[in-house]
């Protein structure tokens, strides 16, 4: 087994082309054993640890963290060790790839990228369900057989879930210096965060890497011209460059969320022929204790029983519509690393209670990255609740297969004539997008008169 053996970058279950390095649990030259952390990646929904597919020492590695890698390309290369345990052929995972798409600096190759998941013919009933959904960030995207180990594990002594060792990064944090409150001494998310809060555990922060002058070196210097004043003849400072001049600043590569993000958003643009309906919806009559998330859920799924075909899936190249009994709700989650939509699965089963706990736990699993797959596609329609930073009405996108989805803007206190004088009345402006391909108008507009009369019940 003298022989060296390429890695290729699995799908990590997202259906995604890349996949950005976090870190490297090893690095050129080291000996690792089956089955050990590799590096973990970050995906568009996790931040993911790809193990080891053999036992030997590691080569080559496909780049530093925060590099980009396309799925199918050469992650590690190793030369395997015949001392040390290998996977027997007859236990392949069957996890292969054909060559990258190509790509503008990408090199196609074409290989099996092994071992690094459980066979799909071992997987318990249960695995299996959990592995049939899958998708993206925003919207559902088909995906295969995936390895995603979200396991702590001990690297450098500290033990840690990939999402923390990524946070800790994030942070400037040393996690050989966070007292770890989790089980069987692993450092979880809160650990980082309060360390990172009170400064107890700040590690080094890396310097940004230097620009490269694109200058070239035997260039003549420029002539310098006067220096132009800052500052006005009044004393005010003024620009002194046209406005289409780059004063500072570097592009910068999207990863992650925000890569899925702009791809589904670009894949939506192109193929939803949208239509927006905006008005208000008075809750004045509203009493006490009414959750505004969870009257706008009651609310939706009313409207969806009233105009079904607003709950529904469009296929836009085969021209079939699906109808929903069920509503599973996309709540859009805003957040630093971009949008995170994860479903509030049978909303219309659920009571005021159970919306806002299970709001709740999506949130939080939203924050700390530990949120399922399944969780992140397949719901029926969307909501977002950008009011509660600010705006009154909006054209939300819908996001294939979705045909519809609401938004509620920031409340209001309006002055409304009444019988006998006027009142001031708290007004909710809400807008419905929908693709026009699968909804009539008519439809759309009777959804919003739902959504509105709903709203409108004391509680």
């Amino acid at each position: 087994m003298s022989e060296s053996k390429t890695f290729h970058l699995p799908d990590l279950g997202e259906g995604l082309p890349d996949a950005t390095i976090v870190e490297w649990f090893v690095k050129e030259g080291d000996v690792i054993r089956l089955d050990e952390p590799l590096v973990s990646m970050e995906t568009a929904k996790a931040i993911v640890e790809v193990p080891s597919p053999v036992s030997g020492k590691v080569t080559k590695l496909a780049g530093a963290a925060g590099d980009i890698v396309i799925t199918g390309s050469m992650l590690a290369v190793f030369e395997p060790d015949a001392s040390l345990p290998q996977r027997a052929e007859g236990q392949d995972t069957g996890h292969h790839h054909g060559p990258p798409k190509p790509t503008a600096g990408t090199t196609s190759a074409a290989t099996t990228a092994s071992d690094a998941a459980s066979s799909a013919a071992d997987a318990t009933p249960a695995d299996a369900e959990a592995e049939a959904d899958a998708g993206t960030v925003v919207g559902a995207m088909q995906s295969s057989n995936a390895i995603h180990t979200e396991q702590a594990v001990a690297v450098g002594g500290v033990k840690a879930m990939p999402a923390v060792r990524a946070m800790a990064k994030k942070l400037g944090v040393d996690l050989s210096r966070v007292r770890a409150t989790g089980a069987d001494g692993a450092v979880t998310m809160q650990d980082v965060k309060q360390a990172a809060a009170d400064g107890s555990a700040r590690g080094g922060i890396p310097s940004p890497a230097p620009v490269r002058s694109t200058t070239p070196a035997t260039a003549p210097a420029p002539v310098a011209a006067a220096p132009r004043t800052a500052l006005s003849a009044s004393g005010q400072p003024m620009r002194t460059q046209p406005p289409g001049v780059s004063v500072s600043g570097q592009p910068e590569q999207l990863k992650g969320v925000r890569r899925n993000m702009a791809r589904v958003m670009a894949d939506a643009h192109a193929k939803v022929v949208p239509t927006t309906l905006s008005d208000d919806a008075d809750v004045h009559a509203w009493t006490p204790g009414n959750d505004l998330t969870g009257r706008l859920v009651r609310a939706i799924v009313r409207a969806c029983k009233t105009v079904p075909a607003m709950n529904a899936w469009f296929d836009g190249d085969k021209l079939t519509r699906t109808l929903h009994p069920h509503v599973d709700i996309g709540i859009a989650v805003d957040t630093d690393d971009g949008l995170f939509v994860p479903a509030l699965r049978n909303a219309d089963l659920l009571e005021a209670g159970g919306v806002r706990e299970s709001i709740n736990r999506l949130r939080a699993q939203v924050e700390d990255r530990s949120i399922p797959p399944s969780e992140l596609t397949g719901y029926t329609i969307s909501l977002s609740n950008f009011g509660m930073f600010a705006g009154r009405y909006a054209t939300p996108v819908v996001v294939p297969p979705c045909v519809a989805i609401v938004a509620a803007g920031r409340a209001r206190h309006q002055v409304t004539s009444v019988m006998g004088g006027f009142e001031s009345h708290k007004i909710i402006p809400l807008s419905v997008t929908f693709d026009h391909r699968a909804c009539t108008g008519g439809e759309a507009a009777r959804f919003l008169k739902a959504l509105i009369d709903d709203l409108a019940l004391p509680h």
